[in-house]
């Protein structure tokens, strides 16, 4: 199978990669299944829409941000990333992440209950 996207061309893919979230993500409930792109760059995963290949989440693991973050048994949780072209602008979404389980090819998102995650987690800072 095939997918033509803006950012990686054309995608080959086999039906055993493709990621199902049972309930869409958030403000995109009709797509249900999704491809995770590496793109080779070590920061940022892209969850790409199988139906809507323009549809695309840069993820980052949050595990690397915060090591207390909230588990979910069998499951790797992502911040959806909200890109910017200055860098210092970029923010990750910890407050409702992504969770995904490679192995069974399942997601999921969550919004968490807890008011020290922001929405807007700034990824890089000036030093």
């Amino acid at each position: 199978m095939k997918i033509n996207t803006n950012q990686f061309g054309e995608v080959e893919f086999d039906e055993s990669m493709i990621i199902h979230f049972k309930d869409g993500i958030l403000g995109f409930e009709n797509y249900k299944k999704y491809l995770l792109i590496n793109s080779g760059s070590e920061l940022f995963l892209w969850l790409t829409s199988i139906d809507e290949p323009e549809i695309v989440f840069p993820l980052c693991g949050v595990m690397m941000l915060m090591e207390e973050y909230p588990q979910q048994k069998g499951f790797e949780p992502f911040g959806i990333v909200k890109l910017d072209k200055d860098p210092l602008k970029i923010t990750v979404n910890l407050k409702a992440p992504v969770y995904i389980n490679q192995n069974e090819k399942t997601g999921f998102q969550k919004i968490l209950d807890e008011d020290e995650l922001p929405i807007d987690y700034i990824l890089f800072k000036e030093i």
